[in-house]
C-alpha cells in the first residue's frame, strides 16, 4: 500500500491544492517499510491527483481539500482521508492501526485568497475547511 500525506515541516499541510510536497509511505502488513518526501514541482489542485496516481498512491491523508480535487482523486481511485491535522508520521501510524480520525465531508471553499495569503501559514483546517 502506498500512502501520501500533504507535507510541510513534519506536519500535515492544510491545503491540498497548494502543497509543495507530499510524504509518500510504502506500507505492508500494517507497517511502514519506507518513506520519502517528494516535491510536487508546482503542480496544483486537480493536477495533483495525476501526480499522486503516477506514484501509485492508494490513500491520501490531508487537511482541507476542495470539491474538484476530491472528484479527481475519486476518479484516480485514491481513497481520501481529509480534515486531518498534526504530525504526518503519527497520522500514518494511526491510519495503519485503523484508528485515524478524519472528516469524510471536509470541503475547502476559500480558493479566492488575497495577495500573499497562504493556507499553510494559519492552518486552514481551523477556519473554513470543514
Amino acid at each position: 500500500m502506498i500512502i501520501a500525506v500533504t507535507y510541510e515541516n513534519e506536519k500535515i499541510y492544510q491545503h491540498f491544492g497548494h502543497t509543495a510536497q507530499f510524504k509518500v509511505y510504502h506500507a505492508e502488513n500494517g507497517e511502514v517499510l519506507s518513506s520519502q518526501v517528494v516535491d510536487t514541482l508546482g503542480s496544483g489542485h486537480g493536477a495533483l491527483a495525476g501526480f499522486l496516481k503516477a506514484y501509485h498512491v492508494d490513500v491520501l491523508i490531508c487537511g482541507g481539500i476542495g470539491g474538484g480535487a476530491r472528484m479527481a482523486l475519486a476518479q484516480a481511485g485514491i481513497q481520501l482521508f481529509g480534515g486531518v491535522q498534526g504530525d504526518a508520521d503519527d497520522a500514518v501510524q494511526t491510519f495503519l492501526a485503523g484508528e485515524l480520525a478524519y472528516n469524510p465531508n471536509v470541503q475547502c471553499s476559500h480558493h479566492a485568497h488575497g495577495e500573499g495569503h497562504t493556507c499553510g501559514s494559519h492552518g486552514c483546517g481551523s477556519h473554513s475547511c470543514h
